[in-house]
Order: structure tokens, then C-alpha cells, then sequence
């Protein structure tokens, strides 16, 4: 990532350029571009129309942007009298709502055949979650292949190493999130939360949920400069404790005299846990799960299905500038917010496209299911099986494995296992050990079965 140009500070501006320069351009330089995006002085002034003064638009975009600013006053930069901010131009406006009107209840996900719980699970929730496992771990430097990560949550195979450790904690700290979506925000969760996605798999000499006891502690940039000094440790306990009154505080502009939109709210906790950075390690792990955490706490029950970490990961540059651009800045946070809603944007598409697919491929398999005589020879979990064992050819089912997904007991798993061997649909064999018996999905089967 290129050195970031950062802005001359407001005062000096205005103290530099003098009023018959800037007050001209007030008309023609607003808080976005004719494009509505909301540009950082970095790439602002290679933006400015030729013949106008470079620092007399920003001071117009400045006063733009100024007018609108909303002020979070439980939010602290490190300085005595800073404050975080924020504005909500048309575009970002616009992109909102476009998120609003997708997860709107999300009812596509329960049409049709695709209506119980379990096919929730099994079509979405399971590998969804997975995903956002394993790329959140792959952020914060996990190696593990995609397919020995899934192999390892599919069949609950216990970690052995440090990045499926760290995979295998992000696997259960989503669930975690869930689990915990109707309870107030405290230290104590965000320490839970810590502690679950740092156990066995946490740098620096830090103790998972533990707050850090020193200030040995910088981000820098690919130039290996200081990009981000974070606030004293001593300030920890009283920042976390204004985050949290920030997160429990009612903005719904009905109740109250706020309003600050949902995923604002989300994404401004997950920038201030990095901001703050009140952990020796485990910072961008815990910000993330604090994001789903307040989606789901808002009612946005589709973002249990949403993956954002593998979008970030795509263009770490970008989510690295965001934080400097906010910091840079005044500590604006519409910065983050564009970057993050714009994630937000992209994961909720590929999530409709996922969905569209999974829903196609159900209504594919139940249409050939009802046209032969096996449906009326097998148990659903035996058909869900062999879906899966037509879809992937060479796929290892064991009973462990059908018995955690299926959630029944493993002599059932068994049972259900060898009938699809009896009917000629899986192979049976033994592990090298000889001790456990493996089931494989043979090549051919789609052609057998005439799907």
C-alpha cells in the first residue's frame, strides 16, 4: 500500500487560504463527488478541476462536510476534547437503504421446500459460518487450506496446529455471537469473546480475555512505520465502558432523540475495538464478532448468513486505509463506514446468488426424488446424503461426522449409512488404522441414478 497523503489540519487551512479563494468553490465542492464518493484528501487532490486551488476545495468539501457532522460523544480519540464523527451523504443514504430493502426479513430463505430449521442449517448456516471461520483466521495470518479447514469443522476433528486452533475458535465464536444476540453489551462479553477467539492461538505474550497491561504495542504500515499508536492501557477499562454504554444506548429515533442506523452502529463497534486495540492480539477477531453480535441484536437476523471477512481479505489494502483515512482526518468515521457498507453490499449479493443456487439445487434433487422409487425405500437424512454424495464424488462420510450434522445419534448415523451401502449408493471401508469404517460417494453416481 502507497504512503497515505495526509490532510493539513482544518485551522491551518483556513489560516493559509484566504476567503475570497475558498468561499467561491462552496457551491461547487460538496461532501461526495459528482460520483458520491466520499474522497480522503489522499486522493482528493488529484481530483481537483484545473484552474481551482487544491487547498481552497478541501476547505469547501470541509465546510460541506461539516455541516452535516454528527458528533458521538462517548467515542474519545486521544486527545483531550476529540471526538469521533460522522456523516450520512445521499450515496451512503442510498446504500443503506439498499442493504435494508435485501435483509429485510429475509423471507426468500424460507419459501417453499426450503422452510425447516435443519435445511436452514444445512444449506446456510453451516458452510456460511465456516466461511467467515476460516477468513477471519486467514486475516489475522492462519495457512491452513480451505478444504483441511472445512474437513476439520465438518467431521468436528480436533485442531493440530495453530491455524486450524484459530479457525476452529472463529467457528465457535460465530456460534458464540448467535448464542449471545439478546444481551447487553459489556466488558465482560467483549472479554468472552476475546477469550474464545484466542484460546491456544494468541502472540505477543498476550492472555486470551485479558486486557493488555502496557503500551508495547504499535500498528505499523508496509513501510514498517507507525501507522497507529493505540490509546494507554490505563484508558482501557473507561473506553470499553463508554463503547458499551454506546452499543446498549437506544438510537432508534422513536424512542429517543438519536438516530444512528443499525449497521452505522455495527461498523463504528468494530472500527473502535481496532482503533482502541484493548488486547495484545486478537483485536481484528474480536471487532469482527462484535459486528455480527450488534447486526443480530438488531433484528438483522440475515447476517447470521453473511460473510465479510473473505471480501476484506481480498483488499486488505483498502480496510488498512479506511482506518488511517478516519484517523488522519479528524477522526471521521464515514470513511470506515463507506469501505464497510460498501463489504456489506457485496457480501449480501453473493449471499442472494449463494442462496439461488442452494435453492436450485434443492428444488433440482426433490423434483428427481419424487419421480423414484427410493424415496419411498430411504429416510430423509439418507436422501440429504446422497445429494451430497452425487454432488461430490469421492466425499468421505463416517458416522461421527452424519451424526453431529444430522444431530442424531451415531448408531442411527450407522444405520442410515450402511442402508445407502445395501442399495449399492456408498462404498464401505476401513480406515488404514482398521479401526473406523469410511463411506465413499463412488464416481458415476448421477449417471447411475439417471439425475
Amino acid at each position: 500500500m502507497a504512503r497515505i497523503r495526509v490532510p493539513i489540519p482544518f485551522t491551518e487551512l483556513m489560516e493559509k487560504v484566504s476567503n475570497e479563494v475558498f468561499i467561491p468553490l462552496l457551491s461547487k465542492y460538496k461532501a461526495t463527488d459528482l460520483q458520491g464518493n466520499y474522497l480522503h484528501w489522499d486522493k482528493f487532490k488529484w481530483k481537483v478541476d484545473t484552474g481551482d486551488d487544491e487547498d481552497a476545495a478541501w476547505i469547501a468539501t470541509k465546510i460541506s462536510r461539516n455541516s452535516t457532522k454528527k458528533y458521538i460523544a462517548k467515542l474519545q480519540g486521544k486527545n483531550e476534547g476529540e471526538l469521533f464523527s460522522y456523516c450520512v451523504p445521499d450515496s451512503l443514504f442510498s446504500q443503506l437503504h439498499y442493504i435494508d430493502t435485501l435483509t429485510g426479513g429475509g423471507h426468500s430463505i424460507g419459501d417453499g421446500a426450503f422452510i425447516t430449521t435443519r435445511e436452514k442449517d444445512k444449506y446456510l448456516v453451516k458452510n456460511l459460518i465456516m466461511e467467515e471461520a476460516i477468513t477471519s483466521s486467514q486475516l489475522e495470518g492462519a495457512s491452513t487450506t480451505r478444504k483441511v479447514a472445512k474437513d476439520m469443522l465438518e467431521n468436528n476433528r480436533k485442531p493440530i496446529n495453530k491455524s486450524e486452533q484459530m479457525i476452529f475458535n472463529n467457528y465457535l465464536l460465530m456460534k458464540k455471537v448467535v448464542e449471545r444476540k439478546d444481551e447487553d453489551l459489556s466488558i465482560g462479553l467483549i472479554l468472552e469473546l476475546h477469550s474464545i477467539a484466542t484460546f491456544e492461538a494468541i502472540d505477543n505474550d498476550a492472555i486470551s480475555g485479558e486486557l493488555r497491561i502496557d503500551n508495547d504495542i504499535t500498528i505499523r504500515n508496509g513501510y514498517n512505520e507507525v501507522a497507529h499508536e493505540p490509546p494507554s492501557f490505563e484508558s482501557l477499562k473507561e473506553r470499553l465502558t463508554l463503547l458499551c454504554q454506546f452499543a446498549n444506548e437506544c438510537s432508534d429515533g422513536k424512542n429517543s432523540d438519536t438516530f444512528i442506523h443499525p449497521l452505522i452502529k455495527a461498523i463504528t463497534l468494530h472500527f473502535m475495538i481496532g482503533y482502541i486495540h484493548p488486547f495484545g492480539d486478537g483485536n481484528g477477531r474480536t471487532a469482527r464478532a462484535l459486528f455480527y453480535w450488534f447486526m443480530l441484536r438488531s433484528g438483522y437476523w440475515l447476517f447470521e448468513y453473511v460473510s465479510i471477512s473473505k471480501l476484506i481479505q481480498e483488499k486488505r489494502s483498502d480496510y488498512d486505509a479506511a482506518y488511517i483515512y478516519t484517523e488522519s482526518d479528524d477522526l471521521d468515521l464515514t470513511y470506515f463506514i463507506y469501505h464497510q457498507v460498501d463489504i456489506v453490499i457485496k457480501a449480501v449479493d453473493a449471499l442472494q446468488k449463494h442462496i439461488a443456487s442452494k435453492k436450485g439445487e434443492f428444488y433440482q434433487f426433490m423434483e428427481w426424488i419424487d419421480k423414484s422409487p427410493l424415496s419411498k425405500k430411504l429416510k430423509r437424512t439418507q436422501l440429504e446424503l446422497l445429494k451430497d454424495a452425487i454432488k461430490e464424488p469421492g466425499k468421505i462420510f463416517t458416522a461421527k461426522q452424519v451424526s453431529a450434522e444430522f444431530d442424531i445419534n451415531q448408531n442411527t448415523a450407522r444405520t442410515y449409512l450402511n442402508g445407502l451401502v445395501d442399495e449399492d449408493l456408498l462404498i464401505s471401508t476401513r480406515s488404514k488404522k482398521g479401526k473406523m469404517i469410511l463411506y465413499l460417494a463412488p464416481s458415476g453416481l448421477r449417471d447411475k441414478l439417471k439425475i
